[in-house]
């Protein structure tokens, strides 16, 4: 019977090897939208132009992310788990990871708590924003830096910091 960890594996293979000898700009791209500067963007905007719910959307995704980035450097510190670009044999990320460690994908659980928050407040935009969220979970899959469980991991810790959150101010 097969382990978790292999099977988290053999998935990780079946994605990373999609991008071999690809052009993978995209991906990238599409991963450094999760990179944080667009969160801010779009909850200054709201706050601005966005009456109805702008300046509380502005501040439930503050406290989230108060909360979120100090739980995530927690996390990543106790299971200290290895990249897959750091630990497996003859694999190249295709970008540099911020940090040394994969569990949990920090750009997966800021994207879902991005996304939950934006469901909450407009739900009209539900399905872009979790597609969007999920994307950007595949692309650090994608891209070498990430296994499929840390990706998990890092969507049930956005989603539950939203949640948190959105109970508080919501």
């Amino acid at each position: 019977m097969k382990s978790l960890t292999k099977y988290d594996t053999d998935l990780f293979y079946r994605l990373y090897r999609l991008t071999l000898k690809r052009d993978c700009r995209s991906i990238i791209w599409l991963s450094k939208t999760g990179d944080g500067y667009l969160y801010f963007v779009i909850g200054m905007l709201l706050w601005a132009f966005e009456p109805e719910h702008g300046e509380l959307f502005l501040y439930t995704a503050l406290m989230a992310y108060a909360l979120e980035l100090p739980l995530y450097v927690v996390l990543k510190k106790m299971f200290r788990r290895q990249r897959p670009c750091d630990l497996l044999l003859n694999l190249k990320a295709h970008v540099t990871p911020s940090d040394k460690f994969s569990l949990p994908s920090g750009h997966t659980a800021a994207a879902w708590l991005m996304a939950s928050i934006v469901t909450y407040y407009y739900p009209s935009f539900a399905i872009l924003a979790c597609s969007w969220a999920g994307l950007i979970g595949l692309s650090r899959i994608l891209l070498g830096v990430h296994y499929p469980s840390d990706v998990v991991a890092g969507m049930l810790l956005g989603i539950s910091i939203a949640s948190l959150s959105l109970s508080l101010l919501g």
